[in-house]
């Protein structure tokens, strides 16, 4: 085994547990938080996220993150025990098991790689390191291991000495105990199908927040103090206007679309033409934004639209957040099929979007940065508030306009 090889591959196989760790760890938060946004998420074009949350950022609903630590946990176990005293036939033919597992992630790396750079156009930063520590033991273990075609000879007998060893023993248990686990115990993301009535259910079994009196007189003190900004969005009479910059392919969105179902349903038959809410487009998306990790969030804004002029537009917006997790162009159109019998996506897709961008550019004006961005009579509230402080706001702005007007004591 050729000087140093150990070394290297010791230091590359933690690079690659360490970058595919922290990566199911960035899986893990944004399944867990919707707000959650990671270190590296740096723009547009390099943001971990959109790959995380893309068709291939999971494997039969496993994180692809999750295979990198698997495979880099197996590839250290076999560094390891390369050292010592170990004659250098057997370091040289457990440095050819490396390269066999180097070959097998060469190829892996290369199918993700083609399809975050040429499908996605993206570039995740973690995928990127665990890209060249992948390479990098390729090299490594390729120069440095004995001919590949002498393992089959040696299977039984390195078995035999598996086994003779407590320490090898000990390792392979660990290894095979955490990649069981890992598979088996790792939060799955909602089947698309069951979405909604998964979220329904959770909604009516979470207890129904009830605010103070303090806490709702405290929550109006600071509301009065909040500036309020003039919005390009008719009011069409209505005397509080909720205002939410949205983004379909969006967790948070799809979470406060849910959590506020209630209240939309409430003051349509409360304060029917009273309460108005209005969903602004701002896809996250750069084929009509500035950027973002959406990359179909302009598709489905226009397919909201289109179903829209069916009178369909409530239904779309329901599909598309039921099916958010797997959303392309091609679903979504498949999705407009079904919910408004629109066949022409692609004839007028063009014209459309430039609807989109007028609603982008109200957005842009007003320097939203993140979806949802909300604003209740003019006060931006980013990310939205808990279901009860967002009714109490209303129920504040109405006691505010029923003060202003006429006759009013």
């Amino acid at each position: 085994m050729k000087k140093h090889s150990r070394t290297l591959i010791l230091a590359l196989a933690v690079l690659a547990l360490g970058a595919s760790l922290a990566a199911l760890y960035v899986h893990y938060r944004l399944l867990a938080d919707p707000n959650y946004t990671s270190f590296c998420d740096v723009s547009a074009t390099v943001s971990c996220e959109a790959l995380y949350e893309s068709a291939y950022g999971t494997v039969a609903g496993v994180p692809v993150a999750a295979g990198g630590v698997i495979w880099a946990g197996l590839v250290l176990a076999f560094a390891l025990g390369m050292g010592g005293k170990r004659p250098a036939a057997d370091s040289a033919a457990l440095t050819s098991y490396v390269f066999l597992l180097s070959v097998i992630g060469l190829a892996v790396v290369l199918y993700f790689g083609y399809a975050s750079f040429i499908i996605l156009q993206k570039l995740c930063l973690l995928c990127m390191t665990t890209y060249v520590a992948v390479i990098g033991i390729f090299i490594v273990s390729g120069a440095a291991s004995a001919p590949v075609g002498t393992l089959p000879s040696r299977l039984g007998a390195d078995l035999r000495r598996l086994r003779s060893s407590p320490l090898a023993i000990g390792l392979a248990l660990v290894w095979l105990v955490g990649s069981v686990g890992l598979v088996a115990f790792f939060p799955r993301e909602q089947n698309a199908g069951a979405a909604t009535s998964e979220t329904a259910a959770a909604e009516e079994a979470a207890p129904e927040e009830t605010l103070s009196v303090t806490e709702i007189a405290d929550f109006e003190q600071w509301l009065s103090q909040q500036e309020r900004v003039a919005l390009d969005v008719d009011a069409a009479g209505a005397k509080v206007l909720i205002v939410k910059f949205n983004d379909y392919q969006c967790p948070a969105c799809r979470q406060t679309y849910y959590a506020y179902k209630s209240l939309r349903e409430k003051y349509a038959k409360q304060a029917p033409g009273v309460v108005r809410f209005v969903t602004v487009d701002f896809p996250l998306d750069s084929e009509c934004n500035t950027g973002g990790p959406h990359p179909s969030g302009c598709e489905a804004a226009v397919a909201v639209r289109m179903a829209r002029e069916k009178n369909r537009g409530e239904a779309m917006e329901a599909w598309l957040f039921e099916n958010q997790a797997r959303l392309s162009r091609d679903v979504i159109k498949d999705g407009l099929r079904e919910v408004a019998q629109v066949t022409d996506y692609d004839a007028r897709y063009t014209k459309t979007l430039d609807m989109v961008r007028l609603d982008v550019q109200k957005g842009q004006r007003l320097k939203v940065s993140g979806t949802p961005t909300f604003y209740i009579n003019g006060i931006k509230i980013g990310g939205g508030l808990r279901p009860a402080y967002f009714d109490a706001a209303i129920a504040y702005e109405l006691k505010k306009a029923q003060a202003a007007a006429p006759g009013a004591e």
